[in-house]
């Protein structure tokens, strides 16, 4: 009798880049890839761990010098729109949403590009051409799906979202610069609580907080938020946050369960 040997995923640690979020600073990722019959268990278990989507990979920060990174998520069922996110979604309130399957559209590319040159020029992104982009949204192993955003006929705002277990994972979303005032990227974030308590999920995960960076520190701004921290998930308190940025972790602290 032969015995078909189990298999845990590979892991395996980038070398060393610029840091696009924190001057004079370097990143390293630790990541795996998802395929095959676990892929979308793997997604589940490891976005549960701060894990991050790209395509098939998934990734977390592992930097050798730099702990700025909180991997955040919102718990929807303690959340409690205030009279700043009643405003946005009143704004918002004749914009509709669209549940698509994840299939690029020039409509989007054209969002994505004018996203990108106003508010991340010059990022890693930025020079990403209508085949890279189709591959962000199109190549995916797990439950995904791109919920778009009209105004009339007009496309203002895309998410490309994942589906785990206990909630929603915000892999992706970009939207029309010139509707600045109407807030639509936090209106997506708030939209997506919504989506999360129609599924009757837990959690509405955000990616990646950065006090140090104003791009990236915006999600701070919802309450109830939970940070990812040596292995588990704790209140997010931006001062204590910065009191751990300025005291060195190493990334080995944060333990790693597989499925």
């Amino acid at each position: 009798m032969k015995h078909s040997p189990n298999i845990s995923p590979q892991f395996y640690i980038t070398g060393n880049q610029p840091c696009p979020y924190r001057e004079g600073f370097l990143e390293r990722k630790l990541f795996t890839t998802l395929n095959g019959q676990k892929a979308q268990s793997l997604n589940d278990k490891l976005s549960q761990q701060g894990f991050r989507r790209s395509q098939n990979i998934i990734y977390r920060p592992n930097c050798q010098k730099c702990n700025s990174c909180s991997s955040v998520r919102i718990p929807v069922e303690n959340y409690e729109f205030s009279k700043s996110d009643r405003r946005i979604l009143r704004k918002n309130s004749e914009v509709k949403r669209y549940a698509c399957a994840p299939w690029a559209t020039e409509d989007q590319f054209d969002l994505f590009k004018n996203y990108l040159k106003s508010r991340h020029y010059g990022g890693g992104m930025s020079e990403m051409d209508n085949y890279e982009f189709s591959s962000m949204i199109e190549e995916s192993n797990v439950s995904t799906t791109v919920y778009e955003y009209y105004q009339e006929d007009k496309l203002v705002a895309v998410s490309l979202t994942d589906t785990i277990s206990d909630g929603l994972s915000m892999v992706y979303s970009f939207y029309d610069i010139n509707l600045s005032k109407s807030s639509l990227g936090k209106f997506m974030i708030l939209d997506h609580i919504n989506i999360v308590r129609e599924l009757g999920l837990r959690y509405l995960y955000l990616g990646y907080l950065i006090e140090e960076s104003p791009k990236m520190k915006y999600k701070r701004h919802f309450s109830p938020l939970e940070q990812y921290f040596k292995g588990k998930w704790i209140p997010y308190n931006n001062e204590a946050q910065v009191k751990k940025n300025n005291s060195f972790i190493p990334p080995d602290r944060n333990p790693i369960s597989l499925p």
